[in-house]
């Protein structure tokens, strides 16, 4: 019994696991998160503890829709005021996940996605995803429920058609909460946070080692000789560019040709390129402290991205050891193989043994001590 569980917990993706392991509502055998459940997620190793799921009833089912505001009332304070007074099924959770990641340009393309029928508005059953599957997790089986999102949408009848602007300022107002949620963990009530404490933001969601994640801190601590702060308006405005990533490494690679290290005009204009705004020079110091591994004022913008798409997706993708591998071999298959990229898959090579030797020294020592199903810093 004990290898068929193991054996279906292996065959669910990152995303199920993490859905499964933070949802603590459930109701008719599908578990929901609450809108807490759902930021807790983004932003926690670990689920708040708790003895078992609840199991709702159909009058607290009911109930949650009085909760719900109507969309025209929707505000960058949405899920925390709601707190566990919703429902987010599955699919949804994968909807907002992605919303996290979507740069401002993208969010017509997402519109577009639901308004199969181009009429500029999107209605419920247009919204509703058809392809439920009938798993045992009880993740996307099709109830005769109405979420909290689809209320916040389409109202409480489920009459009302969704328009472009009120998806773009719902989209907006919940990449805002999360970032004000992360940003108010470490101002602790004051307007900005330290560059450290920005670089730690960075580093949260990175596969870096202990070594290597204290690495970064402390050439940022060597080289920033006056503290400045951060205020939420430029982090988010960074947050905003690392969502342009994609764009970003694509007028990188056109402009350097070679994969050459930037310089910190290169990096700005590369930016505004591809956002449309400037980042503040303080912050692009600061970037450049963090990530200048030698002091030459030039940034390795491969391992930059690398690192930076961990940031991005929040986990959720592949770590940057194998952004820097399926990179070298895609080099390999052009023929144009730098000594830059094969001198960084012998540094990831190194660090893979050395962590390796830390974890089997570990678990000799402490072999009843279990893993946990990430190696994330959440710092």
């Amino acid at each position: 019994l004990q290898d068929e569980i193991a054996d279906k917990a292996i065959k669910l993706t990152a995303r199920e696991r993490r859905f499964i392991k933070f949802a603590s509502v459930e109701f008719d055998g599908q578990i929901y998160m609450t809108p807490q459940d759902f930021l807790e997620s983004v932003v926690e190793q670990e689920p708040r503890p708790r003895l078992k799921r609840k199991s709702l009833t159909h009058a607290e089912i009911q109930q949650l829709k009085d909760y719900t505001p109507p969309l025209k009332h929707g505000s960058s304070q949405l899920f925390r005021s709601l707190r566990d007074k919703g429902i987010i099924s599955y699919t949804e959770y994968l909807f907002l996940l992605s919303v996290l990641t979507k740069p401002h340009s993208g969010f017509r393309i997402a519109f577009n996605m639901f308004d199969t029928d181009g009429n500029q508005r999107v209605d419920k059953d247009e919204f509703l995803v058809d392809d439920y599957v009938d798993d045992e997790q009880g993740l996307q089986r099709k109830h005769k429920v109405d979420t909290t999102l689809q209320i916040h949408f389409f109202g409480k009848k489920g009459d009302k058609d969704l328009q472009y602007d009120g998806f773009y300022n719902f989209m907006k107002n919940l990449q805002t909460e999360v970032l004000e949620l992360e940003f108010c963990e470490f101002s602790k009530g004051h307007e900005r946070i330290s560059e450290v404490d920005f670089a730690k933001i960075l580093l949260r969601y990175t596969y870096l080692d202990t070594d290597e994640y204290d690495n970064y801190l402390d050439r940022l601590l060597d080289r920033e000789a006056k503290e400045k702060g951060v205020s939420f308006d430029e982090f988010r405005q960074f947050c905003q560019f690392l969502n342009n990533l994609d764009d970003f490494s694509i007028a990188m690679r056109m402009y350097t040709l070679a994969d050459q290290p930037i310089s910190k005009d290169e990096f700005s204009r590369a930016v505004k390129i591809c956002t449309g705004s400037e980042l503040n020079s303080h912050l692009i110091d600061t970037v450049f402290a963090i990530f200048d591994e030698d002091g030459d004022g030039l940034l390795s913008y491969k391992e930059f991205i690398a690192i930076m798409k961990d940031r991005v997706h929040r986990g959720f993708k592949v770590s940057h050891y194998e952004h820097i591998v399926e990179d070298y071999l895609d080099d390999i298959e052009k023929g144009t193989v730098y000594a830059d990229n094969f001198r960084q898959l012998l540094k990831m090579r190194s660090r893979a043994c050395r962590r390796l030797r830390r974890y089997l020294l570990y678990f000799y020592y402490h072999p009843d001590h279990g893993q946990s199903d990430s190696t994330r810093h959440y710092r």
